[in-house]
């Protein structure tokens, strides 16, 4: 017969692509992960892994036998949430991860009171940005995450995971006190085609979402500096070295010497929370309201409270 153990070792290699990895999906060392492999290919008597350059890399029994293994361990996990569901308990692990203003924002409050109402319930977060949040849903490292997308740049999900909307977030226009526009009730963002702008990481999701929205409107933007927490981007303004696209969830409090002003075309940033649609039984990650089985992704499932996020039973 097969162990299940070893059949998560092979799944978790198929999900991470190395032994490395799958040793840290699976919190056990590299060495435990490449014995538990040996005694998977003894049990059924074919090579399941092969060497590639330093890796390796799943033969096609390996890949025929992950196969197989993904579809038991998802059977697995639909019977223990249905043993959860019949006791009506949120119970077991919860991990989570959110990007770095809703880590501060949203998760304090949200995990005590999760914490206070379900005292069985272990909570396990990270801050993560949304690219890595939704990488870590699909391999099964985490349970939720909380993502973010803008309202002209959405963010594909990979097939499998649904959502539900938490707040959609509003963005204004930071700039020095003494800035010329800092006086008036709305502003263009082509008025500041002559300014430097302070972004986040190049290659990061909102940094590729504002030099995309800036040259939607024909300004070449001026990256000026570069910062990933909004709090360091509105220091930076404060010093005069710059403008920042402001969010209400990471600007407060606004440092003295820091102007806000609104856009005339809003700008918003949509913020929900994702999970694999195979994982929604329970009742401690299904959204409050729901029926079984009915995912977050515009069918009809009502939007989590902010502040109640819900998790997943034990495995």
């Amino acid at each position: 017969m097969l162990n299940l153990e070893r059949l998560r070792t092979l799944d978790a290699l198929a999900r991470h692509g190395s032994v490395s990895g799958a040793a840290e999906g699976l919190h056990i060392t590299t060495s435990a992960v490449s014995q538990q492999m040996s005694k998977l290919e003894r049990e059924v008597g074919q090579q399941l892994l092969a060497k590639n350059g330093r890796g390796v890399r799943l033969t096609d029994a390996g890949r025929l036998l992950a196969e197989h293994a993904a579809r038991i361990l998802s059977q697995v996990e639909l019977a223990q949430s249905d043993l959860e569901a019949q006791r009506g308990q949120v119970v077991g692990e919860l991990r989570l991860a959110a990007f770095p203003t809703a880590a501060r924002g949203l998760f304090p409050h949200a995990l005590s009171a999760l914490r206070a109402r379900h005292p069985a319930l272990r909570l396990r977060s990270r801050e993560l940005e949304p690219e890595q949040g939704i990488a870590g849903v699909v391999r099964g490292d985490l349970d939720l995450a909380v993502v973010l997308d803008w309202y002209n740049k959405p963010m594909a999900l990979p097939d499998g995971l649904v959502k539900a909307s938490i707040l959609d977030d509003p963005a204004e226009v930071a700039m020095p006190a003494g800035h010329p526009l800092s006086g008036r009730e709305e502003v263009d963002l082509a008025e500041f085609a002559d300014d430097e702008w302070i972004t986040w990481g190049e290659g990061e999701f909102c940094h590729e979402w504002l030099m995309f929205t800036l040259r939607s409107k024909g300004v070449e933007p001026i990256v000026g500096h570069r910062a990933a927490e909004h709090h360091t981007q509105l220091a930076l303004v404060a010093a005069g070295l710059g403008v920042c696209i402001a969010p209400l969830l990471g600007r407060r409090p606004v440092p003295d010497g820091v102007a806000t002003v609104p856009l005339k075309q809003r700008v918003r940033r949509h913020v929900y929370v994702v999970w694999r649609a195979d994982a929604d039984r329970p009742p401690s990650i299904r959204p409050p309201g729901s029926g079984r089985r009915r995912g977050g992704d515009g069918r009809g499932c009502p939007s989590p409270r902010p502040g109640a996020p819900r998790a997943r039973g034990a495995r």
